[in-house]
């Protein structure tokens, strides 16, 4: 084998001489093997010519991975609020924030992608949409959005038992009210006993309990913190939400959305969803 020499440009970590005069690839690095790149870097496989396909396809895999991300996230601070750890749970959120702003500005990609670009590779999308995204439906649910008809698209899938167990388990809100009875405050107990598969409706013993937490301040200080943390938690979904809205009418217009969705209607819909509805609500009445 030829030993590199200083200087040499090439990296002797991945290419090999052997005595016959071919090349072989050398074992990964400890980098790439640790974080699986070689794996990772293997996924993006164009199917046009389109300039823009690979970065379509590089960043939707992007969004994904920070979905996968946030569920992991939001988990650990649901679970540390069913321990009564709001300092943790606190933590937890900080980092969380951080990654919806990466998130958000993940869409300044698509956003720089004129109609006729996408056009050229929207065909081989075939019925593929967003909106079959397992990651971002447990996401929803895990926020709270429960929804059992938003299921549907997983169905047969085999993400489908994935999306139905996040469906039937607590959400983080589900955990914060827990936590707000445990405080004394007066949150109801139809609020707590509800099945955690159904929509959430707001209430006004929520509503109440929050009232109680802002107006007394110091003397729920951790609480305080806690509504403040998950406000900054929707408000980022609500930005990601209308973006996602205004790139896809900048790239589309009102065309029907990939997969034969509704596009911008539905996206419209949507985008006025509120997460944690009774810490928008209560703002009117401090």
């Amino acid at each position: 084998m030829t030993a590199a020499r200083p200087g040499d440009e090439r990296d002797s970590a991945v290419v090999t001489r052997c005595p016959y005069g071919g090349a072989v690839d050398a074992p990964p690095t400890a980098y790439a093997e640790y974080a699986e790149m070689d794996a990772l870097l293997a996924l993006q496989r164009p199917r046009t010519t389109a300039a823009t396909e690979p970065g379509f396809i590089i960043m939707s895999q992007v969004m994904e991975l920070l979905f996968k991300l946030l569920h992991t996230e939001f988990t650990a601070a649901r679970d540390r609020l069913a321990d009564d750890d709001v300092d943790a749970a606190l933590w937890v959120l900080r980092r969380a924030a951080r990654v919806q702003q990466t998130a958000l500005s993940s869409w300044d990609f698509f956003s720089a992608m004129t109609p006729g670009e996408f056009a050229e590779f929207r065909e081989v999308l075939g019925t593929a949409s967003g909106f079959q995204s397992a990651s971002y439906r447990r996401l929803e649910f895990l926020l709270g959005n429960k929804d059992p008809r938003m299921v549907g698209p997983h169905r047969d899938a085999s993400s489908h038992e994935a999306v139905v167990r996040q469906l039937r388990e607590p959400s983080l809100y589900d955990a914060v009210l827990a936590l707000l009875r445990r405080r004394g405050l007066p949150v109801a107990d139809a609020v707590l006993t509800r099945p955690c598969a159904a929509p959430y409706e707001p209430h006004d013993s929520v509503e109440r309990a929050w009232r109680e937490v802002y107006d007394q301040g110091a003397g729920h200080g951790s609480l305080f913190l806690l509504g403040e943390a998950l406000t900054d938690a929707a408000d980022s979904f609500a930005r990601w939400r209308y973006t996602h809205l205004t790139v896809v009418q900048r790239v589309l217009g009102g065309k029907p959305g990939t997969g034969g969705t509704d596009g911008v209607s539905w996206l419209e819909r949507i985008a006025g969803h509120r997460f944690f509805p009774e810490l928008w609500s209560v703002r009117s009445l401090l």
